[in-house]
This record gives C-alpha cells, structure tokens and sequence, in this order.
C-alpha cells in the first residue's frame, strides 16, 4: 500500500489497479484539479483500474470538474463510501449527469463491502 498526499487529496494505492480516494475537507475541485487527479491515476495504476471514493470530508466540485470528473475510459468501477444519506443523495445526482463515458458506480455505506464490491468488479 501506498500513500500519495496531492495538495487536495489523498490516494491510497491499494492494488495494482484499485485505488482509494479521500478528498480533503472543505475542498472545491475545479477542472484543473480534477485533471492533475486524473493525470495521477493514469501513471500509477494499472488500466483498467477501480476507485474507492471514501467520503469521509465534506467538499464539492465546480461545474466543469462536475461534467469532466472521471470520464477516464480506463476506469473500470467506482464504489463510494457515503456515511450519511445527503452524501449519498449528492453522489447518486453527480452520478446521473450525463456524460462522455457512463460510470459503473455503486454506493455503499461502509468501506469493507465497497473494497469486496471492487474486487469482483476487476475480476
């Protein structure tokens, strides 16, 4: 396991090709960012590749990171770790924007299911 610390953001790399996110608390990502995130996962992960989104922090993106976010076709699936209901409301509504890649993403409450879910994903 490997830990990155970027300037908004955590990234816990824990296989080849899974990798846990935690974005810092109070954090507004803008397309720029969102581009350094996916400039990371492309040299540090094997494709295709799974994220955990741990969201443990509170943070939001602006618009255009919004309809950029994870449009990477090497990202197989997504499993987001939402320890409130808002945090999962908010999640399933980013995750309804329409997009240039449709995401294979999957809401759970606790990181351990989220981790198996991702595994069996990658299989």
């Amino acid at each position: 396991m490997d830990l990155y610390t970027l300037p908004y953001a955590k990234i816990i790399i824990l296989h080849d090709n899974i990798a846990e996110v935690i974005i810092n608390d109070e954090v507004k990502m803008d397309l720029k960012m969102v581009e350094h995130y996916h400039e990371f996962l492309l040299s540090h992960l094997a494709s295709p590749f799974s994220l955990l989104i741990n969201k443990i922090n509170s943070y939001t993106y602006d618009f255009d990171a919004q309809l950029k976010l994870a449009t990477l076709k090497e990202i197989n699936a997504m499993a987001v770790v939402a320890y409130n209901q808002i945090t999962k409301i908010t999640t399933e509504s980013l995750a309804s924007y329409p997009r240039s890649k449709e995401w294979n993403l999957k809401v759970f409450s606790n990181r351990d299911d989220a981790l198996s879910w991702l595994l069996s994903e990658q299989k």
